[in-house]
């Protein structure tokens, strides 16, 4: 790996396309270097996660929405849908919209935390669209997402967005760019511009995971897939971009980044200095491996959570009888989906599920007292509503421990961890504590997700919805992707039997 170091110039520098990160992206982009086997198996696994949450979540509103306009953009020759007919094509970047939208509904599929945070298998979306609707074979696809995952991994790594309030789909825009160029073998000067566009136009602020949150953070993702691919496709036509994007004298990074922390402290905006990881020439792009999906669909930072509480849930005779609990962990955990966030609307029983899943305390009190976590049940409104349960949710509170923040951060991955210290207070002045650091199915974890794993969630999320014979055959399918066709690759996406899917009712502009 080689760090670049990457900061804002004033225009007279004049800063080399060759200085740029873009540039260097790009670069990274059109390296041929081969993928390893267990990237490659790690990519199959990634398809068929997206595809397991996508398929459960065919018929939730924002999909149906997503859907309904991806099929008013017909196109021959086109891209498919999660769950519709085979023979139904749209273009790629309405196919990247709504299937990307399906893929994040449901907060149930992969993550990585670092200095930002990040879900990279939304990158597999546009890239697999247009795969679809440009002719691109297995090798070419696994390739694609390969620099998908590894543009993003080291921009989460490197270059934090949300201590500004930008929203992490500002790093999708670019990898899903870089992922785009690699699969259509673009010449780096294309793939510069796109990923300057897509990242020009994916900044957005957090509030769409702030307060009460709405269906956008599902849409938040796929917007930024459909960015990317419009931004290619400008780019191939020989448009070009706002530049040098990261490093301009009014870039992303010199008004919008540290450059306008700095100035806002009366300092010099072209001072501050990101480091961002990149492979050398000809260095395999890995960086998928160190991504980790879930076990449960709810926020990444409370699946270690979730595992305590089934844990910790057996000690507790009865729930009534708690005073208190405490749950010390980190930084991010505490602001993000902890009480540190002062978003009342995390202990509001009649909140959306959008919000009950960045919640920590409401999903730490339905683990401790059911003992399972369900994608829906556990989210059901009757559930949120019950009388015991708001009355130990409204007992749970978060607190930062720097211990834990310092471990979220940590580059060695023996000390790095997502979890957190719980001590439960009783009325009777007893305490019951335990902590713990990574979530079992985490690579670190006590029972790290397998292939057998990935097939099992495929499995369990899509009975009663999918037909035994398709599921087999997506099955069968997805685990020899690096040897398809083009013709085999448009079969990547399960069918769901005639009738299932239902459709929004209300009209729009499409």
């Amino acid at each position: 790996m080689i760090e670049h170091e990457v900061r804002a110039h004033p225009s007279k520098d004049d800063l080399p396309r060759e200085e740029q990160l873009a540039w260097k992206l790009a670069a990274l982009a059109a390296d041929p270097v081969e993928v390893e086997a267990d990237t490659a198996e790690m990519i199959v696994n990634r398809i068929i996660d997206n595809a397991a949450v996508a398929i459960a979540s065919l018929n939730r509103g924002p999909i149906k929405t997503a859907r309904a306009q991806a099929k008013a953009h017909s196109r021959q020759g086109g891209a498919t849908l999660f769950g519709a007919p085979a023979g139904l094509r749209v273009g790629a970047e309405w196919a990247a919209w709504a299937n990307g939208t399906a893929v994040r509904e449901l907060d149930f599929h992969d993550t990585f935390l670092a200095a930002d945070y990040s879900h990279p298998g939304d990158n597999i979306p546009p890239i697999l669209a247009v795969a679809q609707q440009a002719g691109r074979d297995g090798r070419a696809l696994v390739r694609a997402i390969a620099t998908g995952y590894e543009v993003q991994v080291n921009l989460v790594k490197s270059i934090c967005l949300h201590e500004h309030k930008i929203d992490h789909i500002a790093h999708i825009g670019p990898s899903a760019s870089a992922g785009l160029g690699t699969l259509l073998d673009l010449d780096p000067e294309i793939t510069f511009q796109a990923i300057q566009q897509a990242l020009h136009t994916t900044v957005t602020t957090r509030q769409s995971r702030k307060g009460e949150i709405s269906s956008w953070k599902a849409f938040a993702p796929a917007y930024a897939g459909k960015a990317a691919i419009e931004a290619v496709d400008r780019a191939m036509r020989g448009e070009g971009a706002p530049s040098p994007i990261y490093e301009g004298e009014d870039s992303v990074i010199s008004w919008i980044l540290n450059g306008r922390t700095a100035r806002d402290r009366g300092e010099s905006p072209y001072a501050p200095t990101y480091r961002v990881p990149l492979p050398a020439p000809g260095e395999a792009k890995r960086a998928i491996l160190e991504t980790y999906t879930k076990e449960h669909s709810a926020e990444y930072q409370s699946q270690a959570l979730i595992d305590l509480a089934f844990r910790m849930g057996k000690r507790i005779e009865d729930f009534d009888a708690v005073e208190r609990i405490v749950l010390h962990t980190s930084h991010h955990t505490h602001y993000v989906i902890g009480t540190g966030a002062g978003d009342p609307q995390k202990r509001d029983p009649n909140a959306s599920r959008e919000t009950l899943d960045h919640s920590i305390m409401y999903i730490f009190a339905v683990a401790l007292q059911d003992g399972e976590w369900h994608h829906e049940r556990s989210y059901a409104p009757e559930r949120a509503r019950r009388d015991d349960t708001v009355r130990l949710w409204h007992k749970i509170e978060t607190t930062e421990d720097p211990e834990w923040t310092r471990r979220y951060h940590a580059s060695d991955p023996k000390e790095k961890a997502f979890g957190a210290r719980v001590v439960v207070t009783m009325k009777d002045g007893g305490t019951i504590e335990d902590e713990i650091a990574l979530a079992n199915a985490h690579p670190d974890g006590a029972s790290p997700f397998v292939r057998e794993d990935y097939v099992g969630k495929f499995r369990t999320l899509t009975e009663g919805i999918l037909e035994e014979a398709e599921a087999a055959r997506f099955l069968d399918l997805v685990q020899r992707l690096p040897d398809l066709s083009a013709e085999e690759v448009l079969a990547l996406n399960p069918v769901a039997p005639e009738g299932y899917l239902t459709e929004n009712a209300l009209r729009g502009i499409f």
